[in-house]
Formats: C-alpha cells, sequence, structure tokens
C-alpha cells in the first residue's frame, strides 16, 4: 500500500494533507509460541506487508478513526470518552493507543487518522498490532513524545490488553515496532533485551512460506484466556513468579510435582519446552546451521497441536503435508485455532510444495489456502 494513495485518501476524506505517513508491519513468528505472556523468549520478524495511515493532530479532543478496508465512514470519538471495554470494533485498536498513551500522561489532544492494510486480518500476522503500532508511531512523533520502539510496543500492548481485551503478550507489538530488515528478532520478554540475529535464507538458497489456512482466529476468545490462566496456575503451583523460572533440565522434576493437574503439566511441558526451542534456534543460526531449524520448528508444532492443543485440523494438514513433501520443517505460528502455517523448505521444492499443499486442502473439502513467502522485513518507520 503506496504511502501516496494513503495520503490522498487522507485528504479526499478530511479536506487537507496530513502532517505524514506512517507504516508499522505484521509479523511471522519464527518459534516461540504462547512463551511470551510467560516472561519467556520469542522470535518473530517484521513481514513487507504493512499498515499505513496518514496522520494529523487536532486540538479539540476529537479522535477521527477511518479504514479503506471496512466498510463504513469515519468513526468520530471523544477522547475524554474512550474507555476500555467499549464497543468500536476496528477503531478499538486504534482508540486504545490514544488512551493508553493519555493514560500514561502524553499530551495528545486529538488526530485525524486515515488507515489501510496490507496484513491478512485474522491469519495470525499480528494485523492489530500492525494497526496499534502505526497509531502509536505517527503520534509519538507528531506530538514529539520522545518514546523508544519498546516504550510504544508496550503502550500498544496495554491498549490491547486493557481497551480491546485481549490478553495478548508483548510479542506481536515489539516485533511490528523494532524488527530490522534481513533479521530475526530475539527477543527476552521478560526485560525486553533484544538481539537481530541475521536471516537472509535466500542467500543459502531457502524459502520460508506462509500458509494462510483461511480459518480465522480472534484473540479475545476464550480459549486463549484459558490457555494463559492454566499458564499462571502453573507457575503458581511451581512456586516461580512465571513458567519462564522452570529451568529446560528441571522440567520431569517440576511436572512430577503438578501430580494429577494433567491440563496444567501439559501446559507448563510446552512453555518449557518451547523456551528451550528459540534457544536453540538462535544457536543455529548464529552457527551458521540454517538447515537444522527445520526439524524444531516440526517439533515446536507437535508441542503446540498435542500439549497447548491450539492447533486445528486445517493448521496440522499443512504442516502433516509439507513435511511428507520434502520441507525442512513446518509448524503453526500465531495464538492458534486457524491462523497461518510456516513452511521451511528449500527454494526449488517451493512450487512442489505449494501444490501439495493446495491439493491436500481441495480434497480434504478445505477452503483454499493463501500461500505466499516470508521476507524479513523493515519494522515500524515513517514514510512522509
Amino acid at each position: 500500500m503506496g504511502a501516496q494513495q494513503v495520503r490522498d485518501g487522507f485528504v479526499e476524506l478530511y479536506g487537507a494533507e496530513p502532517e505524514g505517513v506512517w507504516a508499522a508491519p505484521g509479523r511471522v513468528n519464527l518459534i516461540g509460541e504462547h512463551t511470551d505472556y510467560n516472561d519467556g523468549f520469542v522470535m518473530p520478524f517484521a513481514l513487507p506487508h504493512t499498515a499505513v495511515a496518514a496522520v494529523s493532530r487536532r486540538a479539540d479532543g476529537r479522535l477521527r478513526l477511518h479504514s479503506s478496508d471496512i466498510e463504513g465512514g469515519v468513526v468520530d470519538l471523544e477522547l475524554d470518552s474512550l474507555t476500555p471495554g467499549s464497543d468500536a470494533g476496528w477503531a478499538s485498536y486504534p482508540a486504545g493507543v490514544v488512551w493508553a498513551l493519555r493514560e500514561a500522561g502524553h499530551p495528545v489532544t486529538g488526530a485525524d487518522v486515515h488507515l489501510a492494510s496490507t496484513v491478512p486480518t485474522g491469519a495470525g500476522l499480528s494485523s492489530s498490532a500492525a494497526l496499534e503500532v502505526v497509531v502509536a508511531l505517527a503520534l509519538n512523533d507528531l506530538y514529539e513524545l520522545g518514546l523508544p520502539g519498546w516504550k510504544l510496543a508496550r503502550l500498544c500492548q496495554r491498549a490491547e490488553n486493557v481497551y480491546v481485551g485481549a490478553p495478548t503478550g508483548i510479542m506481536d507489538q515489539t516485533a511490528s515496532a523494532c524488527c530490522e530488515s534481513g533479521h530475526a528478532l530475539f527477543l527476552d520478554t521478560r526485560d525486553l533485551s533484544q538481539k537481530q540475529i541475521p536471516l537472509d535464507l535466500a542467500a543459502e538458497g531457502m524459502r520460508l512460506l506462509v500458509v494462510d489456512t483461511q480459518v480465522t482466529h480472534a484473540h479475545s476468545g476464550g480459549e486463549y484466556g484459558k490457555r494463559r490462566a492454566g499458564c499462571e496456575k502453573g507457575a503458581a503451583l511451581l512456586g516461580v513468579d512465571a513458567l519462564r523460572d522452570v529451568p529446560f533440565d528441571g522440567l520431569d522434576a517440576a511436572l512430577a510435582r503438578l501430580g494429577d493437574e494433567e491440563e496444567v503439566r501439559r501446559l507448563v511441558r510446552h512453555v518449557v519446552t518451547e523456551d528451550e526451542r528459540v534457544e536453540r534456534v538462535v544457536r543455529l543460526l548464529e552457527s551458521g546451521d540454517t538447515r537444522a531449524v527445520g526439524p524444531v520448528l516440526t517439533e515446536g508444532h507437535a508441542s503446540l497441536r498435542d500439549d497447548f492443543r491450539v492447533s486445528c485440523p486445517e493448521l496440522d494438514l499443512v504442516v502433516e503435508t509439507a513435511v511428507a513433501a520434502g520441507a525442512l520443517g513446518a509448524r503453526m505460528t500465531g495464538g492458534g485455532f486457524g491462523g497461518s502455517a510456516i513452511v521451511l523448505a528449500d527454494a526449488a521444492d517451493v512450487d512442489t510444495l505449494t501444490k501439495a499443499v493446495e491439493e491436500a486442502f481441495a480434497a480434504a473439502g478445505h477452503k483454499a489456502p493463501r500461500v505466499f513467502e516470508a521476507v524479513p522485513s523493515a519494522g515500524a518507520r515513517r514514510l512522509s
């Protein structure tokens, strides 16, 4: 989505030029699923798909929001009336960001916003985080708030947790705000320390495919919240602040202490082993053994499917079909219950794998999947 196209849309809507145009990307998580709200490790990278916003300040306490992707006119809100839990549909995400900024004491007095996004919605690629971060970055620049990317991510997470009511972790917003082109972001979600890990699959003759199953999911649904509550229960039973604090080499002993809490045992086992998988992938990438990442992805999918139980038949079909057709590895990515899977493959096998997945979906009577290459791209930035 070009900056000029969004700028022109702003002018048509509001009758004046915007003060600027910004972009924030969606993300794919290479490894580290459902670890972020357990103070653990994640490893996302930014997609080339972005939410783009043309924005100008207002001084009268009004927030006007419009999306070219959503039917309907401009959503006109009073800043003093912004209240967590108020149902504003898609507009609750940018409105929540404004609420979070003002609640934190930042002098935001209003804005006109026009948005357009190429991040697929409901596909587990963080379309909501892109929407939040692009608005936060624009207001940070326009109001000269001086907030670094990680602080903007924190405020956006608060907007989604408290204002929207979705119990998500910090990964999505941090990825959108802080990723760099050609790198994956190794993020410690406890202290928000970051390390950019070079990831140039094309140079090594490999590709990472995203397979959008077209099965939509909603983070604010009850199942996601149940998993998070179960993880918190596990940490409490084990006497730790978060499951991040359960050592991998002490996992068996920890599981034994949980006794007959079978559901909690499964959740704990996934989170602790997933944190170890993230650290393993970092070591593999830094040592140049990128091909060996594939089996770790597949291992992670089995854990998400069997222990965390957030997969679905369509996601399992992608993974099983791709691996059987010669992929280096595959797994679901994102919160689960639908959304997307990723497939690591040799470049020469991409067409064969894509065809195999498409044929498997057709044979199973599923809606045709959307398949595209994921290229590590730039994080949030000002376009003009």
